[in-house]
């Protein structure tokens, strides 16, 4: 009695795993209602014409599911490639869609990279559940002519949906003179290069059709061949694909464009950085040799006799406009009369109007004069940003020397020119190249032949003023001797030096200067002072902003946070 209890267990337990272990065949799949979005019903109409055009309808059966959208996308390619790899072009025309009742949809039509996208539906109107689209067109070239059959080699569906498709079916149409055993057909599915067959094949008089027999997954398509006797339909080939590169124009322009770049990447990776120090050493040298004058109490002039100002002059001996050469200028106009320099208290300067600007000063002085007190009598250093009016004035001092045949290009431009080349160099990776234009292309800025002569009077007068030795002592004790030239010792930085030399000179403090020393004035106090002033006029001339618009952390109004880095992250 246990044996056959035993026995019955036993065959109970292998019925059991017979039954759960059963293959699943493809019909016995999982229905696809359990995707959210997919294609129930892919139908494909096509009507084999006698002129060799072909009439497409599909009916596309598309369930959303629960998912709110506005419609569907259809890519349609119009072109292919043979054996070779050479393309050829249908042509697509015609083209409707509507629902299972006739109506029109709304779509839009694109063309691009060989395939024409419709894009079905409205943008105000939201669509759940299944939805039928009937998509026509008429295609030119979509035949391919053997020498013993005609044939209808065509993708139905396309690999591209990112969605599953239960069920696809292809009914070919043909003239009606093509009888059943001349037709010939066979069907494929599965992704890109499949040759599996998992569809069916029908056929009848001038009729053939296929059908898929199991669902497609996301990116496998179905495709067929169909097969007709030959002089049915008339020949019309697809159009060759004729690249621009393979045109006689395009052959010219992509050869071109190669020997350009050739040639181009010739001259800047090899003829140019040769060419920079030949170029600095034919045209960014002086045109001769300057003729240092000793020492000389006259600043350089133009070929009019008009004395170089302090800015000009400093600018025409290291070719910048730099702050010391502004600083010169200002103590220069402040001697002329144009304003009083006044520290109210310790290292506190203000600027006082003392009359217009006139014809007197040249046309940049005038500007920056405009520009530093705009609309009032009187400003205070501490208060103003003046980096934009000393911009101004650099740049015309620049212009001046230019007009007045000192130098032949704008110094300032020309420099700016090989910082350019440079930052180019750096990203291209020609470094030599990078190097050359900071050697060379940085000194390129040349002075005429009158400024190379001016020059030398240039140098001459910082060699007087920074000189300790006690020539020409019978000016030396004169007060507007000593301020007619500050201003030019403080462009060439040597103003404690010039000061030095009249330590033994009894001099007063000038009527355009008034520093906070009250009765304790003396030469060093003074040019202390002044010092002092000269540097306050330089921090709030020097930019408070980088030339790409950031602020600095120091000076610009840094705070916590701000800057370069930091970061977080979070939800929203």
């Amino acid at each position: 009695m246990e044996r056959i209890n035993f026995l019955k267990s036993f065959l109970f337990l292998i019925l059991l795993t017979l039954f759960f272990t059963h293959p699943v065949r493809a019909q016995d799949a999982p229905p696809t209602q359990n995707f959210i979005e997919h294609i129930s019903q892919f139908d494909d109409l096509i009507k084999i014409n006698k002129d060799g055009t072909i009439n497409v309808k599909e009916t596309i059966l598309y369930d959303f599911g629960n998912q709110e959208k506005h419609g569907i996308f259809r890519y349609i390619p119009y072109t292919k490639k043979n054996q070779d790899g050479k393309k050829y072009k249908m042509t697509l025309s015609t083209i409707s869609v509507t629902d299972e009742n006739g109506t029109p949809y709304s779509f839009s039509q694109s063309n691009e990279d060989g395939k024409i996208t419709l894009k079905v539906g409205d943008a105000g109107r939201f669509l759940t559940g299944a939805h039928t689209y009937i998509i026509s067109y008429n295609v030119s070239g979509a035949l391919t002519y053997f020498s013993d059959h005609d044939e209808l080699y065509w993708n139905v569906t396309g690999n591209d949906w990112k969605i599953p498709l239960e069920r696809v079916t292809a009914q070919v149409v043909m003239p009606d003179e093509v009888k059943e055993q001349d037709i010939n057909g066979k069907c494929y599915t599965g992704f890109t290069g499949s040759t599996a067959v998992d569809c069916e094949m029908s056929k009848t008089d001038h009729e053939i059709s296929f059908d898929t027999v199991s669902t497609l997954s996301i990116t496998e398509g179905f495709t067929f061949a169909a097969i007709f006797p030959k002089n049915i339909v008339a020949v019309l080939e697809p159009q060759p694909v004729i690249e621009f590169g393979d045109t006689l124009l395009g052959k010219i322009f992509t050869y071109g464009v190669i020997g350009l770049l050739g040639i181009g990447s010739l001259l800047w990776y090899l003829i140019y950085p040769l060419w920079l120090p030949i170029k600095w050493y034919k045209q960014g040298r002086d045109p001769q040799k300057v003729k240092d004058v000793a020492a000389w109490y006259d600043p350089p002039k133009t070929k009019t006799g008009r004395f170089l100002t302090p800015m000009e002059t400093g600018t025409l001996i290291d070719e910048r406009a730099d702050l010391k050469d502004v600083s010169g200028m200002i103590i220069d106009l402040a001697r002329r009369g144009h304003f009083k320099i006044i520290e109210k208290k310790k290292n506190d300067f203000y600027f006082k109007k003392t009359r217009t600007t006139d014809d007197e000063p040249l046309s940049f002085e005038k500007t920056f004069i405009d520009d530093l007190f705009g609309a009032s009598e009187e400003i205070r250093l501490k208060d103003e940003e003046l980096y934009e009016a000393v911009k101004t004035a650099q740049d015309n001092s620049y212009k001046n020397l230019v007009i007045d045949n000192f130098f032949q290009e704008n110094p300032d431009k020309v420099r700016k020119f090989y910082i350019v080349i440079f930052v180019i160099a750096v990203i291209t990776l020609n470094f030599p190249l990078a190097v050359f234009s900071l050697i060379f292309g940085l000194n390129m800025p040349r002075r005429t032949i009158w400024g190379t002569e001016q020059l030398g009077v240039a140098r001459g007068l910082k060699n007087f003023l920074s000189s300790q030795e006690r020539q020409l002592a019978f000016q030396a004790d004169k007060q507007l001797f000593f301020e007619k030239l500050l201003p030019y010792a403080v462009a060439f930085g040597v103003e404690k030096i010039w000061t030095e030399r009249f330590k033994d000179i009894d001099l007063k403090s000038p009527d355009w200067y008034q520093g906070y020393y009250g009765s304790n004035f003396s030469n060093a106090v003074f040019i202390s002072s002044l010092h002092s002033s000269v540097n306050q006029f330089r921090t709030v001339a020097t930019p408070t902003r980088s030339s790409s618009g950031f602020s600095s952390g120091l000076s610009g109004g840094g705070f916590s946070g701000g800057g370069g880095g930091g970061g977080g992250g979070g939800s929203w």
